[in-house]
C-alpha cells in the first residue's frame, strides 16, 4: 500500500456497481446477508415465528395491520413482537414467518431502498420496490425449506398512479398484485373471510382501521398462533396507515377506541354474524 492509499476505502467500493446494496453486499461480505451463518444441513430450525397480517386499499392509500404474537411450536415466544415496519416513506412490509430473518431482510430491504435513492437520485418506483424484496425472498429459499421461511406482506402508495397497493409473495421469491385486501401468516384464512365480508369500496381511513382491527380479532378467534388484543396488558394490534402524505402509525388511543367497540360489539355476538 502506497502513502496515498492510506486511509482510502477498499477496492469493492470503490468499483463501478448496481444500485443494489444487496448485491454489494452479496459480493463483498456475503456473511452479513440475512441468515447467512446458520450452517448446511437437512435439518429444520425451531424459531420463533410471526402469524398473522393484514392489508387493505381505502379511499386515500392502503392500511397494513398485524397482531403481535410471536409463536414456537404451542410456545408463546413473545405477547408483543412489532411485526409491520416501515420500509421508505411512502411504503411499508408486515412480516410473518421466521421472526430472526424477517427482521433482517426488512432491515436490509429499509438500506436497499434508500441505497437506491442516494445512488440514482430519485425514489424507486412502488413495483419496482415489490420486485426487490422478493428477490431477497428468493435469496433465503434454501433456509424456508430448513423451516426459517419468510412471507412478508408489502404494501405502499403509488405516487404515479395515486393509490394504494398491496402485493404478496411465495416462498420462491414469486410476487403477485392483490386486489382490495389480503392476509398471510397462520391466521390468514380467517382474516381472508372476514376481510372478503367487511371490505368495501370507498372507505375512509377510520373505517379501513377499523376492518384491519376485526379481520385480525377474527383470526386470533379461530387461529391459536394469532394474539388477539389483550385488554389487560394493553397490547394492542400495530397498524400503519400509508398515503400520498407518506407513512403513519395509529397512536395506541386510536387503536384502544376501536378494539374496545369491538368488543363490546361482540359481547352478545361473539361470531360476529351480521
Amino acid at each position: 500500500m502506497t502513502p496515498r492509499d492510506e486511509g482510502q476505502l477498499p477496492a469493492a467500493f470503490r468499483a463501478a456497481g448496481t444500485s443494489s446494496f444487496t448485491d454489494f453486499l452479496s459480493g463483498y461480505a456475503p456473511h452479513l446477508l440475512p441468515g447467512a451463518g446458520l450452517g448446511d444441513g437437512d435439518h429444520r430450525v425451531e424459531a420463533p415465528h410471526g402469524t398473522t397480517i393484514v392489508g387493505l386499499t381505502f379511499a386515500d392509500g392502503v392500511v397494513l395491520a398485524g397482531d403481535r404474537r410471536a409463536t414456537m411450536g404451542s410456545f408463546i415466544a413473545n405477547r408483543d413482537m412489532e411485526k409491520v415496519f416501515a420500509t421508505d416513506e411512502y411504503s411499508a412490509a408486515g412480516i410473518a414467518g421466521s421472526a430472526g430473518i424477517a427482521i433482517e431482510i426488512v432491515k436490509l430491504f429499509q438500506v436497499e431502498l434508500e441505497h437506491y435513492e442516494k445512488i440514482e437520485g430519485t425514489i424507486l418506483s412502488l413495483e419496482g420496490k415489490a420486485n426487490r424484496l422478493a428477490a431477497m425472498i428468493r435469496g433465503n429459499l434454501g433456509n424456508a425449506l430448513r423451516g426459517l421461511s419468510v412471507l412478508p406482506l408489502f404494501a405502499g402508495y403509488d405516487l404515479d398512479e395515486e393509490t394504494g397497493r398491496i402485493f404478496s409473495y411465495d416462498l420462491t421469491g414469486g410476487c403477485y398484485e392483490e386486489q382490495h385486501h389480503h392476509s398471510v401468516g397462520s391466521g390468514s384464512l380467517f382474516a381472508r373471510g372476514s376481510l372478503k365480508k367487511l371490505w368495501r369500496p370507498g372507505m375512509d381511513e377510520r373505517q379501513a382501521i377499523a376492518v384491519a382491527v376485526e379481520a385480525l380479532y377474527d383470526a386470533a378467534d379461530d387461529d391459536s398462533a394469532t394474539g388477539g388484543p389483550d385488554l389487560h396488558r394493553q397490547i394492542w394490534p400495530t397498524c400503519a396507515v400509508v398515503t400520498a402524505l407518506g407513512v403513519r402509525f395509529i397512536g395506541e388511543d386510536v387503536l384502544r377506541q376501536e378494539v374496545e367497540a369491538l368488543v363490546e360489539r361482540r359481547r352478545d355476538n361473539p361470531g360476529g354474524a351480521r
